[in-house]
């Protein structure tokens, strides 16, 4: 049985009424957000979680799971005095933010999904992703995956905003050994949830940097497929991490969710 571990929250805005909870990606924590939070229309909360082992959160139970992560969000935000939240999630935050609008419908108002997607691994995603967490866990470094900024940003990001690398690079080593294999383990144990987003009855917003590769606009178009209603934001110029690429971009997209969500 998976024990839930008190996850660190973080208020990045005050405000009132229906608050937005920002779940980050993989591996990094919620500074990812600070740029996005601050370019959200003024009067919105705003906060943001630590996934379990990651940046000011405890490592997680066993075995290690997304259903997990999303059980322990949920928890986190009721013992703020949270009951009903936009839940937005980053590629791994995404896939915590699906796993929450299922165990959770009552909590999730709207979901909104940024350079993320509703399928599980194939076989060679899952096996690199435990050879990663193997690799992690026997170096007790996360050098193994130093590297992924170059995957994480957009063609025009390495050109024109060359610091994004740096910035990534040092959230990244800031990262606990044993968080990051956790995550990469629950990340390949995830089930497909596309029927999640099928079933949801709150809006949804799918955004996604047009020079995404991980999770490409493909599959950005999948989400909006499955969720009736969904819209779509492409975020020109930027990659995998658009929030932090064009944090103004991806704040419009997620105040626009949020005025949807609260009327």
């Amino acid at each position: 049985m998976t024990t839930t571990p008190h996850l660190a929250l973080h208020t990045l805005r005050e405000g009132h009424g229906l608050p937005v909870l920002l779940v980050h990606g993989f591996p990094l924590d919620h500074r990812m957000w600070d740029d996005t939070a601050a370019a959200l229309p003024s009067g919105i909360t705003v906060l943001a979680v630590d996934l379990p082992g990651l940046g000011e959160s405890p490592l997680g139970g066993e075995p290690p799971s997304i259903e997990a992560a999303a059980d322990a969000v949920v928890v986190a935000a009721r013992a703020a005095g949270i009951e009903r939240a936009v839940v937005v999630g980053m590629s791994m935050g995404g896939y915590v933010a699906l796993a929450a609008a299922e165990r959770h419908a009552d909590f999730v108002v709207a979901l909104g999904l940024v350079d993320t997607k509703s399928t599980a691994d194939d076989d060679a995603a899952r096996a690199n992703r435990l050879r990663i967490a193997d690799a992690v866990s026997e170096s007790r470094t996360v050098d193994a995956v130093l590297g992924m900024p170059g995957a994480l940003l957009g063609a025009t990001s390495k050109v024109a905003r060359r610091g994004l690398t740096a910035r990534l690079e040092e959230w990244i080593r800031s990262q606990r050994p044993d968080g990051v294999a956790w995550a990469q383990r629950a990340m390949a144990a995830r089930p497909d949830r596309t029927e999640v987003l099928a079933r949801f009855a709150g809006p949804v917003a799918v955004v996604v940097g047009e020079e995404d590769t991980l999770t490409p606009i493909e599959a950005a178009e999948h989400l909006v497929a499955a969720a009736p209603g969904a819209t779509l934001v492409v975020v020109p110029a930027a990659g995998h991490m658009s929030a932090v690429e064009d944090a103004p971009a991806v704040a419009n997209a997620i105040g626009d969710l949020w005025a949807v969500a609260r009327d």
